[in-house]
């Protein structure tokens, strides 16, 4: 027989609590498990009077965004519309069914007046990754690195064109004495200081001056941020750098490494892409007895002309033998730090080859190697090593899955802020969320797992005869996990 529901029950007054709407396997319960956000109190007690009415809850400022990002929500607008009709987001923030929710400008006008300019996001970024560091997730060896780009709240078409200083390499200094000192080994005179100041132009947006234009595909242009992101096996985010979309990868990185190399001593290894396979790069973490693992580069040469590997370097003799046995002999060393092997057109002239070798009006060819080319070198020997590609291949595994769940499910793929400050500060809560969203979830398996530890966190401090606290434990212990609870307000860690 077909049913047919009865409408009555849309009027019907039901006496029931908040608590009982919110399903117990719900990702807001389990947020609420795994970390105690009253240390924000701490953090912000300076930045209110301590005369006046009384403010909005600061530590509700902060879930508030944390449902945004956790839930993928566009808006703060819409992050308040979801919040007045989803009983289990009023739990997590602690409002009850009938109580007004704050305008969803609030925490922009808490942003300007109190939050902007201060180190808080960073800290909670930080602070919740120390509370995945006491359940054992924090592993170290393996590092990951990439980046991504993030469309910026610009529009294409108002921009314009400024001449702006290059900026200087990170190792210019380091990179000139050692070009010196291989000119003098070549009895050649040092490079005189260029005191030259260069400059470029570059196309800014008017809206957002702190974004960069990206080349998206091969006519598509947009403006844009870089993250450029490193996380571990577990896919734990750990630190980022943000910069204006039409930096480089390369050039972004060292920034970040040095971050990483200061924080996690015991780190091993450091899986990156092709785009950051540059000589300073490999020399930066090899001299830091750190394995760089790189992939194969392809290399850029035109078609039909011989790729520079088919040029064998002789080291004892210092020079280049082309693939027909000619030999390019050391020329100069250059301001980039580039060796430079010419041939001897004669040679050249007269050659079967030159057509696949070089294009020169003089029929003369040029090999160029850089003076820190054995780094290079040394990432190819780990590239051929047992167990790379295992390694490497966890790459797509962790932080390339860090960026695709960022922007499918975190609304990482454009920002509505603008400048850099408010994006970067925009980051750490979002990559604070999915850092706190992940630790919950592996924690919650763990429980749900195990056979017997059907009692969860808040049930411990329920438990009042010593025995069954006592057998609780001894499940807890067996199970061999992290587990976390509250009891009397605080907040004890246990890893097993």
């Amino acid at each position: 027989m077909m049913g047919k529901k009865d409408k009555i029950s849309k009027t019907q007054i039901e006496i029931l609590s908040l608590d009982s709407l919110v399903p117990q396997d719900h990702l807001v319960r389990k947020l609420d498990q795994v970390i105690d956000l009253s240390f924000i109190y701490d953090l912000v007690k300076d930045l209110y009077s301590k005369t006046g009415a009384e403010s909005i809850d600061p530590v509700v400022l902060i879930k508030l965004n944390i449902i945004q990002y956790t839930f993928g929500i566009r808006s703060m607008r819409q992050t308040i519309k979801e919040i007045e009709v989803n009983a289990a987001y009023r739990w997590y923030l602690g409002y009850g069914l009938t109580e007004k929710i704050p305008h969803f400008s609030t925490f922009s006008k808490n942003y300007q007046r109190r939050f902007k300019g201060t180190d808080i996001f960073e800290q909670i970024f930080f602070r919740i990754l120390n509370e995945i560091a006491k359940c054992g997730l924090l592993t170290e060896e393996n590092i990951y690195i990439d980046g991504t780009h993030i469309k910026a709240n610009a529009n294409i078409h108002n921009k314009e064109t400024i001449e702006v200083e290059e900026s200087v390499k990170y190792y210019q200094d380091i990179l000139e004495k050692e070009i010196n000192e291989d000119r003098k080994n070549h009895n050649k005179k040092p490079l005189k200081k260029n005191e030259e100041i260069k400059t470029k132009e570059i196309t800014v947006s008017k809206n957002d001056p702190d974004c960069g234009i990206f080349h998206k595909g091969e006519h598509k242009k947009v403006f844009a941020y870089l993250s450029n992101t490193a996380c571990n096996d577990y896919g734990i985010i750990l630190d980022f750098e943000v910069t204006s979309g039409n930096k480089h990868d390369s050039t972004v990185f060292p920034i970040l490494y040095e971050r990483i190399k200061n924080k996690y001593k015991s780190n091993k290894y450091i899986a990156i892409d092709a785009g950051y396979k540059t000589p300073a790069i490999a020399k930066q973490i090899l001299d830091n007895d750190k394995i760089p693992l790189l992939p194969y580069k392809r290399p850029m040469t035109k078609k039909g002309f011989y790729k520079k590997y088919e040029y064998v370097y002789d080291e004892y003799y210092d020079c280049y033998i082309c693939p027909n046995n000619k030999i390019l002999k050391y020329s100069t060393t250059n301001r980039n730090g580039y060796q430079e092997y010419k041939s001897n057109p004669n040679d050249c002239k007269n050659c079967k080859y030159v057509k696949n070798c070089t294009e020169s009006k003089n029929n003369q060819k040029v090999v160029t190697r850089h003076i820190w080319e054995e780094y290079i070198e040394k990432c190819e020997d780990i590239r051929h090593t047992k167990g790379f590609k295992e390694k490497y291949g966890r790459r797509k595994e962790t932080i390339e899955r860090v960026f695709a769940d960022a922007k499918e499910l975190h609304g990482m793929r454009y920002t509505l802020h603008r400048g850099l400050e408010r994006v970067k500060n925009e980051l750490y809560l979002l990559f604070g969320c999915m850092n706190l969203k992940k630790l919950a979830k592996i924690i919650w398996k763990r429980y749900k797992n195990s056979s017997e530890l059907h009692v969860l966190f808040e049930d411990l401090k329920n438990i009042s005869n010593f025995r069954i606290l006592k057998r609780h434990f001894r499940l807890l212990i067996n199970s061999k996990m992290p587990f976390v609870f509250n009891l009397s307000s605080l907040q004890y860690v246990v890893n097993f």
